[in-house]
């Protein structure tokens, strides 16, 4: 809640929180007029003005007179039947990537993964990756172990998985199997995309071979359900 007593501007708590709930879903696609704002945080009509007017310029909010404020992110669109990277998404949609890594190294395969890819040891590597600062999507990608402690000792941390692969590891990426689902996501994943627990996200898993056929990267994907898009191209056969 908003504290008088906390050094930080009363309109930049405001702010946090009205920028919180976008991020959580709670506010969908317009924010709380000034008055509900007012009587929700206790606060000043010019706390509000000032809140609001920031996110504005930030380009997270716009105003449209006599409807309200509304959310103005769009969401990052995918569009299925194109195998390209989560990073190259981001900047198709005018919007700056980036990664956090959170864990790597050989583990035991999961057994309902392991079904899936045959593997009984993986090389796991999970991150999360932004768009515009903002969390959209934890991807938690197996890779058969040589290939994936090669590509650990390249830049894992913040590089693109399929430009390492293909550039650096000469590995000729051919064709994706991808399955979409809706899926609750973790206590642990909720929090790093800043979704409320229990949430369920726009669930990926894709299947990713080389021109030989062989699996080179299975990636179970959870993407924030407000953030992004999938959009699909279809053709109806003649008879």
């Amino acid at each position: 809640m908003i504290s008088s007593n906390n050094p930080i501007p009363l309109h930049i708590q405001l702010r946090k929180i009205i920028e919180k709930n976008i991020n959580q879903g709670i506010y969908k696609s317009k924010i709380p007029s000034e008055r509900e704002l007012m009587e929700a945080y206790s606060v000043s009509r010019s706390t509000v003005r000032e809140a609001v007017s920031h996110l504005v310029i930030d380009g997270i909010v716009e105003k449209r007179h006599g409807k309200g404020t509304y959310i103005a992110r769009k969401p990052v669109h995918y569009w299925l039947g194109n195998l390209i990277s989560t990073t190259k998404s981001i900047e198709n949609m005018g919007m700056q990537p980036g990664t956090k890594l959170i864990n790597h190294g050989i583990v035991t395969v999961p057994a309902e993964v392991k079904e899936a890819i045959a593997l009984a040891q993986a090389y796991l590597i999970k991150r999360v990756r932004y768009a515009d600062d903002m969390p959209i999507a934890i991807e938690t990608q197996y890779y058969p172990i040589e290939i994936g402690e090669k590509l650990a000792k390249l830049d894992i941390k913040s590089g693109t998985l399929y430009d390492l692969l293909e550039d650096e590891m000469s590995i000729q990426l051919h064709d994706a199997d991808e399955v979409i689902t809706s899926k609750p996501i973790s206590k642990e994943d909720a929090k790093l995309l800043n979704i409320k627990e229990n949430s369920n996200t726009l669930h990926l898993d894709r299947f990713v071979y080389d021109i030989n056929g062989d699996l080179i990267e299975y990636c179970m994907a959870d993407y924030h359900p407000g953030m992004y898009a999938f959009h699909f191209k279809s053709q109806r056969l003649k008879k």
